[in-house]
């Protein structure tokens, strides 16, 4: 039996290497040799034993790779290819994706959400992936791995965030929390055509980063009371959109205090615990703001458009690499991450 390595959740507060068989792709399915892949904020979500996994699960949803066998019944791929592979991986064939919720597969809340959730996920060497083709996209050659390392979770994610919070030509937008999710949906806020941009964290390097994606205006909220800048730059009207990128209660009440009447709040933050809704900032229910939230698109055709943006050169986020380990190295890079040390944005993970 051909063994490999493998990062494993073994409890709270402890993910470790471990040796464990490849994996034998059934019908339908692929063998993906892992060639890059990162470490997600959710992961340390289920390091601190705050999202429950089955010990001895495998984790990370976020693959990059290379076609090393395929399953029955899988056509229009080849061995050798290189693939991303979404960190939602749905079915295509149910209720739910067939009505364009293909994150929800199965008809269950996050139920596209395999990869390190309910099966082993792809922090290791190979990674079995289901349904193969609705959820393998093919790289261009001309694009290397850490070029669209960031389509598989977060650039889709805090796309999503934008593309949900229906972001109009000329809206002011503000995305508070500039971690990886914040600053994608920063750059997804630019895209989509906001013309002006603020951009919410305490962290120096995080706002100027911000500025590169697209940001207009930073605010350190440590110093500064973004609520009021927002209404300042509004005229007292408040944002079009919000987004919510970090799953506090306070960012969250944020931005609701921000937003206009009839605006949006688009929430991507991944909440512990209760959330409230402030009576007197929601209008008691009568303000007409519209509650939007997002699990990270995925499928085939999801990454073949984000990968379409990266080859356009309309964004670049390579830059959000900070740090890069071999998978040999995988505990020192989750001790790093999560205790967000030296400046880490994202980790590139090389088994």
């Amino acid at each position: 039996m051909q063994m490999m390595n493998a990062a494993v959740f073994t409890g709270p507060g402890r993910i470790a290497l471990d040796r464990k068989p490849v994996p034998v792709p059934g019908p339908g399915e692929a063998l993906v040799r892992v060639t890059m892949t990162t470490i997600c904020g959710t992961d340390v979500h289920i390091l601190k034993g705050e999202y429950p996994v089955v010990p001895g699960l495998t984790i990370g949803h976020e693959p990059v790779g290379v076609i090393a066998e395929l399953g029955a019944g899988v056509e229009g791929y080849e061995v050798g290819q290189r693939v991303v592979v979404g960190a939602i991986t749905p079915c295509g064939q149910c209720h739910s994706c067939l009505e364009a919720h293909q994150s929800q597969c199965g008809g269950h809340a996050m139920g596209g959400w395999r990869f390190g959730n309910t099966i082993d996920g792809c922090q290791a060497e190979f990674v079995r992936v289901p349904f193969a083709m609705a959820n393998l996209a093919p790289i261009p050659d001309e694009l290397s791995d850490e070029q669209v390392l960031m389509c598989p979770d977060i650039m889709s994610t805090g796309f999503g965030g934008a593309e949900n919070g229906a972001i109009r030509i000329g809206d002011t937008v503000a995305v508070f929390a500039q971690g990886p999710i914040g600053l994608c949906a920063t750059a997804g806020a630019r895209l989509r055509g906001a013309s002006r941009i603020i951009a919410i964290d305490t962290v120096p390097a995080r706002l100027e980063m911000a500025k590169r994606l697209g940001a207009d205006h930073v605010v350190d909220f440590r110093t500064t009371d973004p609520v009021q800048v927002i209404l300042d730059y509004t005229d007292g009207q408040g944002a079009d959109v919000t987004i919510e990128a970090l799953g506090t209660q306070q960012t969250f009440e944020s931005c609701l205090r921000a937003l206009r009447p009839g605006g949006t709040l688009s929430s991507l933050g991944v909440y512990s615990g209760k959330l409230h809704l402030p009576l007197d900032a929601f209008a008691a229910g009568l303000g007409d703001h519209k509650l939007v939230t997002t699990l990270c698109p995925g499928g085939k055709h999801r990454m073949r458009r984000l990968i379409n943006i990266v080859a356009s050169g309309r964004i670049d986020l390579r830059p959000l690499v900070t740090h890069r380990f071999p998978l040999e190295k995988i505990e020192e890079a989750y001790e790093l991450f999560a205790n967000q040390r030296d400046g880490v944005l994202k980790v590139a993970i090389l088994p």
